[in-house]
Protein backbone atom coordinates (compact mmCIF):
# COMPACT_ATOMS: atom_id res chain seq x y z
CA UNK A 1 0.00 0.00 0.00
CA UNK A 2 1.54 3.29 -0.94
CA UNK A 3 1.94 5.96 1.33
CA UNK A 4 -0.72 9.18 1.09
CA UNK A 5 1.08 12.54 2.52
CA UNK A 6 0.24 16.24 3.13
CA UNK A 7 1.82 18.51 0.68
CA UNK A 8 0.50 21.60 2.13
CA UNK A 9 -2.48 22.45 4.19
CA UNK A 10 -3.80 26.18 4.53
CA UNK A 11 -7.54 27.82 5.77
CA UNK A 12 -8.88 31.00 5.47
CA UNK A 13 -9.27 33.36 8.49
CA UNK A 14 -12.52 32.10 10.75
CA UNK A 15 -14.74 35.34 10.35
CA UNK A 16 -17.16 35.68 13.51
CA UNK A 17 -20.65 35.69 12.60
CA UNK A 18 -21.89 38.61 10.67
CA UNK A 19 -17.93 39.68 10.56
CA UNK A 20 -15.88 40.30 7.67
CA UNK A 21 -17.17 37.85 5.50
CA UNK A 22 -21.39 38.68 5.92
CA UNK A 23 -21.09 39.73 2.19
CA UNK A 24 -19.18 37.03 1.07
CA UNK A 25 -20.64 33.65 -0.96
CA UNK A 26 -19.44 30.26 0.18
CA UNK A 27 -18.86 29.56 -3.24
CA UNK A 28 -16.04 32.70 -3.15
CA UNK A 29 -14.89 30.93 0.47
CA UNK A 30 -14.29 27.74 -0.85
CA UNK A 31 -12.31 28.87 -3.25
CA UNK A 32 -9.66 30.86 -1.18
CA UNK A 33 -7.78 27.87 0.34
CA UNK A 34 -7.82 25.86 -2.97
CA UNK A 35 -6.06 28.94 -5.17
CA UNK A 36 -3.52 29.48 -1.97
CA UNK A 37 -2.49 25.95 -2.40
CA UNK A 38 -2.25 26.51 -6.13
CA UNK A 39 -0.21 29.61 -5.67
CA UNK A 40 2.30 28.23 -2.81
CA UNK A 41 2.71 24.85 -4.72
CA UNK A 42 2.87 25.55 -7.87
CA UNK A 43 0.91 22.93 -9.63
CA UNK A 44 -1.61 23.72 -12.94
CA UNK A 45 -5.02 22.74 -12.26
CA UNK A 46 -5.49 19.48 -14.55
CA UNK A 47 -3.08 18.34 -11.83
CA UNK A 48 -5.90 17.91 -9.39
CA UNK A 49 -7.61 14.67 -10.06
CA UNK A 50 -10.63 15.42 -8.01
CA UNK A 51 -11.95 17.92 -4.45
CA UNK A 52 -13.86 16.33 -1.80
CA UNK A 53 -15.25 18.53 0.32
CA UNK A 54 -17.02 18.60 3.63
CA UNK A 55 -19.81 21.00 4.46
CA UNK A 56 -22.52 20.43 6.94
CA UNK A 57 -25.14 22.37 5.53
CA UNK A 58 -25.30 21.77 1.80
CA UNK A 59 -28.23 23.89 0.85
CA UNK A 60 -28.87 27.28 -0.80
CA UNK A 61 -26.07 29.45 -1.27
CA UNK A 62 -23.99 26.15 -0.03
CA UNK A 63 -25.79 23.17 -2.58
CA UNK A 64 -24.88 22.55 -5.88
CA UNK A 65 -22.13 20.63 -4.86
CA UNK A 66 -20.08 23.34 -3.72
CA UNK A 67 -16.95 21.26 -3.96
CA UNK A 68 -17.10 21.15 -7.68
CA UNK A 69 -17.86 24.88 -7.79
CA UNK A 70 -15.07 26.07 -5.59
CA UNK A 71 -12.52 25.18 -8.42
CA UNK A 72 -15.09 26.85 -11.16
CA UNK A 73 -15.05 30.03 -9.03
CA UNK A 74 -11.41 29.61 -8.54
CA UNK A 75 -10.99 30.31 -12.10
CA UNK A 76 -9.71 26.86 -13.31
CA UNK A 77 -11.32 26.24 -15.57
CA UNK A 78 -14.08 23.09 -15.92
CA UNK A 79 -11.04 19.95 -15.76
CA UNK A 80 -11.88 19.43 -11.46
CA UNK A 81 -14.12 17.48 -10.52
CA UNK A 82 -15.63 17.45 -7.04
CA UNK A 83 -17.62 15.77 -4.65
CA UNK A 84 -19.00 17.18 -1.50
CA UNK A 85 -19.69 15.30 1.48
CA UNK A 86 -21.16 15.45 4.91
CA UNK A 87 -20.24 13.51 8.28
CA UNK A 88 -21.49 16.56 10.16
CA UNK A 89 -19.00 18.24 12.09
CA UNK A 90 -16.59 15.81 11.17
CA UNK A 91 -17.24 16.46 7.34
CA UNK A 92 -13.63 18.14 7.07
CA UNK A 93 -11.69 15.31 8.56
CA UNK A 94 -13.54 12.51 6.81
CA UNK A 95 -13.05 15.05 3.36
CA UNK A 96 -8.96 14.23 4.14
CA UNK A 97 -9.31 10.33 5.35
CA UNK A 98 -11.33 9.67 2.03
CA UNK A 99 -8.46 11.31 0.23
CA UNK A 100 -6.02 9.61 1.90
CA UNK A 101 -7.44 6.23 1.65
CA UNK A 102 -8.02 6.91 -2.49
CA UNK A 103 -4.16 7.64 -2.50
CA UNK A 104 -2.98 4.66 -0.19
CA UNK A 105 -4.97 2.34 -2.59
CA UNK A 106 -3.49 3.72 -5.92
CA UNK A 107 -6.90 5.31 -6.84
CA UNK A 108 -5.31 8.84 -7.18
CA UNK A 109 -2.10 10.79 -7.05
CA UNK A 110 -2.90 14.08 -6.08
CA UNK A 111 -6.36 15.07 -4.55
CA UNK A 112 -7.42 18.32 -2.50
CA UNK A 113 -9.21 17.57 0.62
CA UNK A 114 -11.31 20.10 2.94
CA UNK A 115 -14.23 21.49 4.13
CA UNK A 116 -16.31 24.99 4.37
CA UNK A 117 -19.23 26.53 6.08
CA UNK A 118 -20.58 30.03 6.04
CA UNK A 119 -22.58 29.54 9.08
CA UNK A 120 -24.18 33.59 8.55
CA UNK A 121 -25.42 33.11 5.19
CA UNK A 122 -26.77 29.37 5.66
CA UNK A 123 -27.18 28.95 8.88
CA UNK A 124 -26.72 25.77 11.19
CA UNK A 125 -29.54 23.41 10.99
CA UNK A 126 -31.04 25.24 8.05
CA UNK A 127 -31.58 21.64 6.79
CA UNK A 128 -32.81 19.98 9.57
CA UNK A 129 -35.54 17.67 8.92
CA UNK A 130 -37.39 15.29 11.68
CA UNK A 131 -37.18 11.96 12.43
CA UNK A 132 -39.73 8.89 11.19
CA UNK A 133 -41.58 7.25 14.09
CA UNK A 134 -39.46 4.61 13.27
CA UNK A 135 -36.96 5.77 14.76
CA UNK A 136 -38.31 6.20 18.24
CA UNK A 137 -38.76 2.00 17.77
CA UNK A 138 -35.50 1.99 18.53
CA UNK A 139 -34.55 4.90 20.20
CA UNK A 140 -36.15 6.32 23.36
CA UNK A 141 -35.04 10.44 22.94
CA UNK A 142 -33.58 12.82 20.67
CA UNK A 143 -31.31 15.53 21.98
CA UNK A 144 -29.49 18.26 20.28
CA UNK A 145 -25.77 18.67 20.95
CA UNK A 146 -25.30 21.28 23.84
CA UNK A 147 -27.82 19.14 25.67
CA UNK A 148 -25.18 16.10 24.78
CA UNK A 149 -22.45 17.80 26.37
CA UNK A 150 -24.48 18.74 29.41
CA UNK A 151 -24.95 14.78 30.22
CA UNK A 152 -21.37 14.43 29.41
CA UNK A 153 -20.11 17.19 32.03
CA UNK A 154 -23.11 15.22 34.57
CA UNK A 155 -21.74 11.67 33.94
CA UNK A 156 -18.02 12.62 34.76
CA UNK A 157 -19.14 14.79 37.71
CA UNK A 158 -17.11 18.23 36.25
CA UNK A 159 -17.89 21.47 37.76
CA UNK A 160 -18.59 24.32 35.37
CA UNK A 161 -14.80 25.97 36.83
CA UNK A 162 -13.32 23.24 35.42
CA UNK A 163 -14.37 23.27 31.97
CA UNK A 164 -14.21 27.25 32.36
CA UNK A 165 -10.54 26.81 33.23
CA UNK A 166 -10.47 25.01 29.17
CA UNK A 167 -11.92 27.71 27.74
CA UNK A 168 -9.72 30.08 29.26
CA UNK A 169 -6.52 27.95 28.66
CA UNK A 170 -7.86 28.31 24.69
CA UNK A 171 -8.44 31.49 24.78
CA UNK A 172 -5.01 32.60 25.71
CA UNK A 173 -3.30 30.00 23.76
CA UNK A 174 -4.65 30.60 20.74
CA UNK A 175 -3.09 34.71 21.54
CA UNK A 176 0.28 32.91 22.49
CA UNK A 177 0.25 30.96 19.37
CA UNK A 178 -1.07 34.30 17.20
CA UNK A 179 1.64 36.29 18.30
CA UNK A 180 4.44 34.22 18.08
CA UNK A 181 3.47 33.99 14.29
CA UNK A 182 2.58 30.32 14.66
CA UNK A 183 -0.67 30.31 12.17
CA UNK A 184 1.33 32.45 9.70
CA UNK A 185 1.99 29.70 7.14
CA UNK A 186 -1.82 28.27 8.46
CA UNK A 187 -3.74 31.43 6.97
CA UNK A 188 -4.33 32.94 3.61
CA UNK A 189 -5.49 36.60 3.72
CA UNK A 190 -9.04 36.76 1.75
CA UNK A 191 -9.72 40.32 -0.06
CA UNK A 192 -13.41 40.87 -0.02
CA UNK A 193 -16.41 43.45 0.68
CA UNK A 194 -17.62 44.10 3.28
CA UNK A 195 -20.69 46.82 2.91
CA UNK A 196 -19.54 48.00 -0.50
CA UNK A 197 -15.65 48.63 1.08
CA UNK A 198 -12.57 46.35 -0.29
CA UNK A 199 -11.29 44.82 3.09
CA UNK A 200 -8.49 42.17 3.59
CA UNK A 201 -9.24 39.51 6.22
CA UNK A 202 -6.10 38.48 7.82
CA UNK A 203 -6.85 37.40 11.23
CA UNK A 204 -9.52 34.75 12.59
CA UNK A 205 -12.55 37.41 14.71
CA UNK A 206 -13.89 34.78 17.10
CA UNK A 207 -11.13 34.80 19.61
CA UNK A 208 -11.30 36.82 22.98
CA UNK A 209 -7.73 37.09 24.73
CA UNK A 210 -9.10 38.87 27.60
CA UNK A 211 -11.06 36.16 28.50
CA UNK A 212 -10.15 35.18 32.46
CA UNK A 213 -12.42 32.90 35.03
CA UNK A 214 -14.30 36.22 36.53
CA UNK A 215 -15.43 37.32 32.73
CA UNK A 216 -16.29 33.36 31.90
CA UNK A 217 -18.18 33.06 35.55
CA UNK A 218 -20.87 35.89 34.50
CA UNK A 219 -21.84 34.53 31.24
CA UNK A 220 -25.94 33.15 31.39
CA UNK A 221 -26.02 28.76 30.92
CA UNK A 222 -26.91 28.20 27.22
CA UNK A 223 -29.13 25.33 27.55
CA UNK A 224 -30.45 24.73 30.98
CA UNK A 225 -31.43 26.80 34.13
CA UNK A 226 -28.75 28.52 35.83
CA UNK A 227 -27.72 26.35 38.76
CA UNK A 228 -28.14 23.14 36.69
CA UNK A 229 -25.95 23.16 33.56
CA UNK A 230 -22.41 23.73 32.62
CA UNK A 231 -22.00 25.14 29.32
CA UNK A 232 -22.39 28.68 27.75
CA UNK A 233 -20.96 30.89 25.08
CA UNK A 234 -17.76 31.02 26.88
CA UNK A 235 -16.64 27.37 26.90
CA UNK A 236 -18.80 25.98 23.72
CA UNK A 237 -17.39 25.97 20.29
CA UNK A 238 -17.93 29.85 18.15
CA UNK A 239 -19.90 30.04 15.50
CA UNK A 240 -17.72 31.38 12.41
CA UNK A 241 -17.09 31.33 8.90
CA UNK A 242 -14.51 29.71 7.20
CA UNK A 243 -12.90 27.04 4.77
CA UNK A 244 -9.54 25.09 4.64
CA UNK A 245 -8.01 22.39 2.24
CA UNK A 246 -5.18 20.20 2.40
CA UNK A 247 -2.86 18.90 -0.90
CA UNK A 248 -2.83 15.18 -0.08
CA UNK A 249 -0.61 13.02 -2.55
CA UNK A 250 1.47 9.83 -3.11
CA UNK A 251 5.12 9.81 -2.00
CA UNK A 252 5.93 9.23 -5.30
CA UNK A 253 4.13 11.59 -7.04
CA UNK A 254 5.19 14.44 -4.67
CA UNK A 255 9.14 13.87 -5.52
CA UNK A 256 8.01 13.71 -8.90
CA UNK A 257 6.52 17.27 -8.52
CA UNK A 258 8.92 18.38 -6.06
CA UNK A 259 7.30 18.92 -3.12
CA UNK A 260 8.50 18.57 0.59
CA UNK A 261 5.95 16.89 1.99
CA UNK A 262 5.26 17.97 5.71
CA UNK A 263 3.62 14.79 6.88
CA UNK A 264 2.05 11.09 6.50
CA UNK A 265 -1.30 10.49 7.23
CA UNK A 266 -0.80 6.91 8.60
CA UNK A 267 -4.36 5.82 9.56
CA UNK A 268 -7.72 6.60 9.82
CA UNK A 269 -10.82 5.53 12.09
CA UNK A 270 -14.41 6.11 12.90
CA UNK A 271 -16.82 5.05 14.92
CA UNK A 272 -20.66 5.24 15.91
CA UNK A 273 -21.65 5.77 19.30
CA UNK A 274 -24.91 6.54 21.75
CA UNK A 275 -26.61 9.30 20.12
CA UNK A 276 -28.33 10.61 23.23
CA UNK A 277 -25.13 11.81 24.70
CA UNK A 278 -24.09 12.10 21.16
CA UNK A 279 -20.49 13.53 21.70
CA UNK A 280 -18.37 10.88 23.33
CA UNK A 281 -17.05 9.59 19.88
CA UNK A 282 -13.24 11.28 19.98
CA UNK A 283 -13.18 8.30 23.04
CA UNK A 284 -13.62 5.31 20.96
CA UNK A 285 -12.08 7.11 17.79
CA UNK A 286 -8.91 7.68 19.70
CA UNK A 287 -8.54 3.85 21.00
CA UNK A 288 -9.51 2.24 17.84
CA UNK A 289 -7.34 4.81 15.81
CA UNK A 290 -4.31 4.14 18.32
CA UNK A 291 -5.01 0.10 17.83
CA UNK A 292 -4.91 -0.12 14.06
CA UNK A 293 -1.44 2.02 14.05
CA UNK A 294 -0.11 -0.17 16.92
CA UNK A 295 0.42 2.65 18.95
CA UNK A 296 -0.41 3.96 22.29
CA UNK A 297 -1.51 7.56 23.71
CA UNK A 298 2.15 8.14 25.05
CA UNK A 299 3.50 7.75 21.23
CA UNK A 300 1.85 10.82 20.55
CA UNK A 301 3.35 13.86 20.49
CA UNK A 302 0.45 16.56 19.49
CA UNK A 303 -3.56 16.44 19.70
CA UNK A 304 -6.14 18.26 18.37
CA UNK A 305 -9.42 17.42 20.16
CA UNK A 306 -11.82 19.58 18.65
CA UNK A 307 -13.69 21.93 21.49
CA UNK A 308 -17.10 21.57 20.34
CA UNK A 309 -17.64 21.71 24.37
CA UNK A 310 -15.10 21.85 27.02
CA UNK A 311 -16.84 18.96 28.29
CA UNK A 312 -15.90 16.89 25.26
CA UNK A 313 -12.00 17.50 25.92
CA UNK A 314 -12.35 16.80 29.46
CA UNK A 315 -13.88 13.91 29.16
CA UNK A 316 -11.54 12.69 26.56
CA UNK A 317 -8.73 14.00 28.70
CA UNK A 318 -9.75 11.85 31.63
CA UNK A 319 -10.35 8.29 29.64
CA UNK A 320 -7.43 8.52 27.40
CA UNK A 321 -4.90 9.59 30.19
CA UNK A 322 -3.00 12.16 27.92
CA UNK A 323 -1.53 15.45 29.24
CA UNK A 324 -3.80 18.79 28.15
CA UNK A 325 -0.43 20.84 27.76
CA UNK A 326 -0.18 18.46 24.38
CA UNK A 327 -3.90 19.09 23.86
CA UNK A 328 -4.79 22.04 21.52
CA UNK A 329 -1.31 23.55 22.10
CA UNK A 330 -2.52 26.71 19.97
CA UNK A 331 -5.93 27.13 20.76
CA UNK A 332 -9.37 25.66 19.66
CA UNK A 333 -12.44 26.12 18.73
CA UNK A 334 -13.55 27.94 21.86
CA UNK A 335 -11.16 30.43 20.56
CA UNK A 336 -10.84 30.46 17.09
CA UNK A 337 -14.38 28.98 16.36
CA UNK A 338 -15.78 25.70 14.75
CA UNK A 339 -17.04 26.33 11.10
CA UNK A 340 -18.57 22.85 10.84
CA UNK A 341 -17.31 21.50 7.73
CA UNK A 342 -14.33 23.25 7.74
CA UNK A 343 -12.99 22.73 11.11
CA UNK A 344 -11.49 18.66 10.88
CA UNK A 345 -9.45 19.89 7.49
CA UNK A 346 -8.25 22.78 10.27
CA UNK A 347 -7.28 20.63 12.83
CA UNK A 348 -5.38 18.43 10.52
CA UNK A 349 -3.72 21.86 9.13
CA UNK A 350 -2.57 22.97 12.66
CA UNK A 351 -1.02 19.61 13.36
CA UNK A 352 1.11 19.47 10.34
CA UNK A 353 2.57 22.91 10.62
CA UNK A 354 2.64 22.33 14.17
CA UNK A 355 4.93 19.08 13.53
CA UNK A 356 6.94 20.87 11.39
CA UNK A 357 7.65 24.15 13.14
CA UNK A 358 8.58 21.92 16.84
CA UNK A 359 10.47 18.97 14.50
CA UNK A 360 8.39 16.51 16.42
CA UNK A 361 7.02 12.94 15.27
CA UNK A 362 3.42 12.06 15.55
CA UNK A 363 0.07 13.82 16.33
CA UNK A 364 -3.73 12.82 16.67
CA UNK A 365 -6.86 14.72 15.70
CA UNK A 366 -10.21 13.69 17.34
CA UNK A 367 -13.56 15.27 16.56
CA UNK A 368 -17.34 14.34 18.37
CA UNK A 369 -20.27 14.18 15.74
CA UNK A 370 -23.69 14.74 15.92
CA UNK A 371 -25.62 11.97 16.44
CA UNK A 372 -23.14 9.57 18.08
CA UNK A 373 -19.98 9.69 15.26
CA UNK A 374 -16.56 10.16 16.23
CA UNK A 375 -13.54 10.31 13.66
CA UNK A 376 -9.71 9.92 14.25
CA UNK A 377 -6.42 10.98 12.24
CA UNK A 378 -2.80 9.87 12.94
CA UNK A 379 -0.16 11.92 11.46
CA UNK A 380 3.57 11.15 10.94
CA UNK A 381 6.22 13.26 10.17
CA UNK A 382 8.29 12.47 6.91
Amino acid sequence: MRNAVIVDAVRTPFGKRDGSFRDTHPQDLAAEPLEALRERNGFEPETIEDVIYGCVTPMDEQGLNIARLAPMVAGWGDIVPGVQLNRMCGSGQQAANFAASNVMAGQHDVLIAGGVEHMTRVPMGSDAGGLTDTYFEHFDERTHQGEGAERIAEEYDFTREELDEIAVDSQQRWKRAWDDGRYDDQITPVETEVDGEEVVVEQDEHPRPGTDMDTLSELPLSFRDEGEGFHHPGNSSGIVDGSSALLIASEETAEAHGWEPMARIRQTEVVGVDPVTMLKGPIPATEGVLEKADMTVSDIDLFEVNEAFASVVAAWLEETGASWEDVNVNGGAIAHGHPLGATGAALLTKLAHELERTDQDTALSAMCIGFGQGIATILERV
